[in-house]
């Protein structure tokens, strides 16, 4: 979705639009030319704020939902708003102390996960959200096993001791498939790497012509890591807390949007999808409202971080879902510490 350059307002556009918009995220109700006049911050008359209001309307950053009242900023107008207007408000100490205090409680990981998903719902007042960091040992060995003329077994071993296997089929033209000349180039490709890494370099070896391997042997090597890859891509694992903010005053005036947002949150895979996207991108990401096609009934946002380990690797994702209508400002330095935060715990 673009929004226009935010210097094709005039100062006086510019100020009115971030009045409009501060005053919608505050309230949740659309700004009338009345009470921008009648606050005192804006040196027109209602007529001419009327006329400016008339022009963001035009230019698509504000819509009237009701005639004579007010306007609110439309997805596009957020975003301008989002991207080059708003001044986040730094969390105090006090708000940063008691995120790494509960954070930093000892136990097991999934507890830390589960304070933070409830922990960003306090903060947002919306729904807290925590993708459970994919497991990426580094392997040590691979090996291949036949369990028929159509069956490998494929043997993962990672330095941290974990173990998973997994089963391929053959084609027929496998079968004859040297699976000791197949599982020793795994390992001495894999050792030391991920999954993802040593999927990168053998599929770079290979098409290069560099593997010394027979075409049956590469098919099956190709055949073994995307296995192992598509299931690791199929198992995102997601915590959301706070569900019950969502059913505020101003949302039960439109319970149909509610009921698509809880029923998107009951999805979890195609939310998890979407906080993907912000794992992918490395860095912080706002969806707002119809930008996003999973939301463009239900009319929400989504502020999602990827958060690290030791290493600088990004190993999961956390975020908040709500209402187009969040306070931005605050929330999205919240998510950038809280992320901060659970990496530190996560070592």
């Amino acid at each position: 979705m673009n929004s226009p350059p935010l210097n094709d307002l005039t100062e006086r556009a510019r100020e009115i639009f971030r009045l409009v918009v501060e005053g919608y995220l505050d309230s949740g109700s659309p700004v009338g030319s009345k009470a921008l006049a009648g606050e005192g911050r804006v040196n027109l008359s209602p007529a001419s704020i009327r006329n400016v209001l008339a022009d963001l309307e035009a230019r698509g950053l504000l819509s009237a939902p009701h005639t004579s009242a007010g306007r609110m900023p439309t997805d596009t107008g957020l975003r301008l708003f989002v991207d080059a207007m708003m001044q986040v408000a730094e969390p105090t100490r006090e708000e940063r102390d008691a995120i790494e205090q509960r954070l930093g409680e000892p136990g097991p990981i999934e507890r830390a996960l589960e304070e933070t998903s409830a922990l960003l719902s306090d903060l947002s007042g919306a729904a807290g959200m925590v993708m459970v960091p994919t497991r990426e040992p580094r392997l040590v060995q691979v090996s291949l096993t036949a369990l028929d003329t159509h069956r490998v077994l494929a043997v993962l071993v990672g330095e941290d001791g974990q173990i998973e296997n997994r089963i391929i089929a053959l084609p027929a033209e496998a079968l004859g498939t040297s699976l000791e000349q197949a599982s020793n180039y795994l390992t001495a490709r894999s050792a030391g790497r991920t999954l993802a890494e040593a999927a990168s370099a053998v599929e770079e070896e290979i098409a290069s012509g560099k593997s010394a391997l027979d075409e049956a042997s590469s098919d099956l090597v190709r055949r073994g890591l995307a296995t192992w890859s598509e299931d690791a891509a199929k198992r995102p694992v997601m915590i959301v807390r706070g569900q019950a903010n969502l059913l505020d005053e101003a949302a039960l005036g439109d319970i149909e949007r509610v009921r698509s947002l809880l029923d998107d949150l009951e999805s979890k895979q195609s939310v998890a999808s979407l906080l993907e996207r912000a794992r992918r991108a490395e860095a912080m990401r706002i969806f707002i409202g119809s930008e996003n096609r999973l939301f463009s009934l239900s009319g929400s946002s989504v502020i999602a971080s990827p958060y690290r380990d030791r290493d600088g690797r990004v190993v999961g994702v956390l975020g908040v879902i709500g209402p187009t209508r969040l306070n931005y400002a605050r929330v999205v330095p919240m998510v950038d510490f809280t992320a901060r935060s659970l990496g530190k715990r996560i070592g």
